[in-house]
């Protein structure tokens, strides 16, 4: 059963993922740009969900329909063009779902974890391209997590505390929000939203998932710089964006908290 689990959480992350292209593309643009809604090549997103849900395949430009279009780059697979690093997506999302599952098990909350994994994905690859993380991701993501772990606590066998999950939002998003007036140049007020959703499922598991998640998350980042730095890619006032590594230190904390709540 154990195992069947841990499956079934890689396949839905692989699949999730290979969802993530289209809807990573039509969100990374400028604050002042409307979200795209056509392929690279022009085309017109149409089908379920207005074209947002959908693979990474444009079957007009391969069929030749539009071909030398501007960036991002199309590869051509099985007989259709897709947007670049569709497979990577798959893989990243079908990892970080597996692990999610091995280290909750059959607890409850491992349905939130599921549920939210794919939409922190699509917005740490849009901050990566674009520095944006929009209000169409972070406020549902945290409304989500709010609603999917007071649903696991209802359940039996859950891992955590909502209450606590509750404090831990208002707790996460409070502090980034007090860095955010102290140094707004240094830190985006997207990022203080996200803080709010990575506060509740960080705080699902108590204050020290909460700190050591948080922590995680600039450890990552000033990684990240000192690298740049050393490649001489970059100085200490460049713009990186922050909600990537957020976001990958609230999974790692996350994965922390569940092992140590089995």
């Amino acid at each position: 059963m154990f195992a069947t689990v841990i499956v079934f959480a890689a396949l839905w992350g692989a699949a999730a993922g290979m969802l993530l292209p289209r809807a990573a593309h039509r969100l990374s643009v400028e604050p002042e740009e409307d979200w795209r809604a056509a392929c690279p090549a022009g085309h017109p997103f149409t089908g379920f969900a207005k074209g947002w849900v959908g693979t990474g395949r444009c079957a007009r430009c391969a069929a030749g329909d539009g071909e030398g279009a501007a960036s991002p780059p199309l590869r051509t697979v099985a007989g259709a063009a897709t947007y670049a690093k569709t497979l990577r997506f798959a893989v990243v999302g079908g990892v970080a779902c597996a692990v999610l599952a091995a280290a909750t098990g059959d607890r409850p909350e491992l349905g939130a974890w599921l549920l939210l994994a794919p939409f922190a994905l699509l917005l740490a690859v849009v901050d990566r391209r674009v520095h944006r993380l929009p209000d169409v991701l972070t406020l549902p993501l945290a409304g989500g997590a709010v609603a999917l772990l007071g649903v696991a606590e209802l359940l039996p066998g859950d891992g955590g505390s909502w209450a606590g999950a509750l404090l831990g939002g208002a707790g996460l998003g409070g502090a980034y929000f007090l860095l955010f007036l102290i140094n707004p140049n240094g830190m985006g007020f997207g990022d203080v939203k996200l803080a709010l959703a990575l506060g509740v499922v960080l705080g699902w598991y108590g204050w020290s998932v909460l700190f050591l998640g948080a922590f995680a998350g600039f450890l990552l980042g000033a990684l990240y710089g000192l690298g740049l730095m050393l490649a001489r890619r970059g100085g200490r006032k460049t713009a990186i964006p922050f909600g990537p590594f957020m976001i990958a230190g609230a999974w790692a904390g996350v994965v922390v908290g569940a092992l140590g709540a089995g």
